[in-house]
């Protein structure tokens, strides 16, 4: 983690700005697993506030999420534990992968960055926010910059002179091999701008 930060307040001006301006940025964790995934789409274009309300009812309802109660259980039940139909579509998609082992969660964080995406990304719901926020709080990964998230794309236009994605992209570049800790940067801003603590 010192590395990172040496690294990126030495790069670039912006951070070093933030460091002085914060010292360290929050970092999130989450242990590996079925519920952080299942979390995760849940997390997805919603606030996370809402998303932990609706896991809190799902696990009242099931006592346990894991793939085998959420494969047996009707998406009418996961709807009237407020997931979404297409979320409710999502996680027994991700149950069925791991029932029947299409999907081995164990083995990822013996696997690339790239391994991991390709893996998850068959997974219908599954696109690059969940992996990237999948790779950064619970496998640890040191190089990712999930630049489908609004929060981060915002704060970079706003700190950085950046319009277009592409401008993003090629800046973020910049910041290799310690673009998640840019990213911890970014969030921690965001949230201290809107006057709110991080959850996780």
């Amino acid at each position: 983690m010192k590395d990172a930060i040496s690294f990126l307040v030495e790069k670039d001006e912006v951070f070093k700005k933030l460091y002085l301006q914060y010292g360290k940025p929050f970092i999130p964790s989450r242990p590996e697993g079925f519920q952080t995934l299942c979390k995760l789409i849940l997390e997805q274009q919603v606030s996370i506030e809402s998303a932990r309300a609706c896991y809190q009812k799902l696990e009242r309802f099931l006592i346990e999420v894991t793939p085998i109660t959420i494969s047996t259980i009707s998406i009418e039940e996961l709807r009237d534990c407020s997931v979404s139909r297409q979320k409710a579509v999502y996680l027994k998609a991700l149950a069925e992968a791991i029932l029947n082992k299409s999907l081995i969660l164990e083995t990822l964080s013996q696997k690339t960055d790239d391994e991991v995406r390709k893996e998850l990304i068959k997974i219908k719901g599954i696109g690059n926010w969940t992996i990237d926020v999948y790779l950064m709080f619970s496998l640890q990964s040191e190089d990712i910059i999930p630049l489908g998230d609004i929060a981060v794309v915002n704060t970079i236009k706003e700190l950085f002179d950046c319009k277009t994605s592409e401008e993003i992209a090629k800046l973020s570049e910049n910041w290799k091999p310690y673009r998640s800790m840019a990213t911890f940067f970014l969030w921690h801003h965001y949230l201290e701008k809107r006057n709110r603590k991080p959850i996780v």
